[in-house]
């Protein structure tokens, strides 16, 4: 009830300013009845639609640690700080590639279902088509998003530079369980080898109780085929699991008695801890949210009303709750959600927020539905080795000064 009365106030006091500034403008506006654009004739219809030529600046941030000796190796983070919502574009999602993107002819391509089966399949891509399809909307969270928060010193770059290793789309495919069904799965099959079609032949293990759960066999991603860089023609996708196992381009899947303990989860993907040792399979993203805006490298530009909003989200199922700060943790206020019945998805949340002019220290701190709650960071930090830098969920920390510039902070 008290996100309820706190929304009303903010649009209606937002209303109030609106409507002196209208009746204020009133006559400019008439004046400018008359821009180029209203004057002229406007463009025709395109076959494939683009965006505003003045939405370029809003691209993604992209890293290639071997830089032109191997230029699809490495990342692309999506600029959730101009973001809304809780889909994102298609052209706008996180990409994490290995060997670059593979140009695959789907009249050439084949996925294999083999091992421990009565029946080993070969699948076309018309074939996977043909299928009776399911739509789920899930994000995919690289287990390295973040990483870049556990510098010595704070970075300052957009958050979306930092924790844009993450997206949320409409993913329609065929239910795993249904291929490994009609293969005729064998009861000594524990485990399942993914493997990519790219020139890495990126793979990991998955086990059997994941495949059979809530696996997809992508085709679709927001209503459309596949883009190349996630995964065309056909991808695997686990929903909550690091972004890594939900293979592209996937071209064979075998079933097991056992983890295969390829190199890409042997060499990386796993987690550091203080002792020398190393978590393997730890496969669920943790619960975690961020404050999109305001939000580092922003600025606010006078005392006022603002909505401080950001996106929540849990590889363990729903999240129930987001709390946000103003002062560092010292009080916290419940945030209003929308998405929060989606398992495994963003969530949206929102909280109006009256900034005096004073310093202030922005923080959220997410809940899911097992009673997860998002850590702070020193927690985490004693947790793993300084080495890890994989599964970094906890509490951002954003600082306003009295100028209104935003900045990252460690707390």
């Amino acid at each position: 009830m008290e996100k309820k009365r706190s929304r009303r106030r903010f649009l209606k006091q937002g209303a109030v300013l609106l409507s002196g500034a209208g009746m204020a403008q009133g006559a400019e506006s008439q004046e400018r009845a008359g821009e180029p654009w209203e004057r002229v004739y406007g463009a025709g219809f395109r076959g494939y639609g683009q965006p505003s030529r003045f939405e370029q600046p809003v691209q993604r941030y992209v890293f290639r640690p071997y830089g032109d000796l191997a230029p699809g190796s490495g990342a692309a983070l999506a600029p959730i700080e101009r973001f809304e919502g809780i889909i994102t574009p298609s052209s706008l999602h996180n990409e994490r590639s290995h060997s670059g993107v593979p140009d695959i002819d789907p009249s050439a391509h084949r996925l294999l279902l083999h091992g421990l089966v009565a029946r080993p399949l070969t699948f076309t891509v018309d074939a996977l088509l043909s299928y009776p399809m399911t739509s789920r909307i899930h994000f995919i969270e690289c287990s390295g998003n973040s990483n870049r928060a556990l510098t010595p010193k704070p970075m300052q770059v957009p958050a979306g530079a930092m924790h844009g290793n993450i997206a949320c789309s409409e993913w329609t495919g065929v239910p795993l369980a249904m291929l490994l069904e009609e293969a005729g799965l064998q009861p000594q099959a524990k485990w399942l080898l993914a493997e990519g079609a790219d020139s890495a032949h990126m793979s990991r293990s998955i086990p059997i109780e994941k495949a059979l759960d809530d696996a997809l066999i992508a085709l679709y991603q927001n209503g459309e085929r596949l883009r190349p860089e996630q995964g065309y023609p056909v991808r695997l996708l686990l929903p909550g699991w690091e972004g890594n196992m939900s293979v592209k381009w996937l071209r064979r899947i075998k079933a097991t008695d056992g983890p295969t303990h390829t190199k890409d989860e042997t060499s990386k993907y796993t987690d550091l801890l203080p002792d020398g040792k190393a978590l393997q399979f730890t496969y669920e993203m943790g619960v975690k949210s961020v404050i999109t805006k305001p939000s580092s490298t922003m600025k606010l530009p006078r005392p006022g009303l603002y909505e401080i909003s950001g996106i929540a989200w849990s590889g363990a199922g729903r999240i129930r709750g987001v709390e946000v700060t103003t002062d560092g943790g010292a009080t916290w206020r419940e945030a209003a959600l929308y998405g929060e019945e989606r398992p495994k998805a963003l969530v949206r949340f929102r909280l109006p927020w009256e900034w005096k002019g004073a310093p202030a220290m922005l923080q959220s701190r997410a809940t899911d539905e097992k009673g997860r709650v998002q850590p702070p960071r020193n927690e985490w930090l004693a947790r793993y080795s300084p080495a890890n830098g994989f599964h970094n969920n906890s509490i951002v920390t954003w600082s306003v000064d009295a100028d209104g510039s935003v900045h990252h902070v460690y707390a």
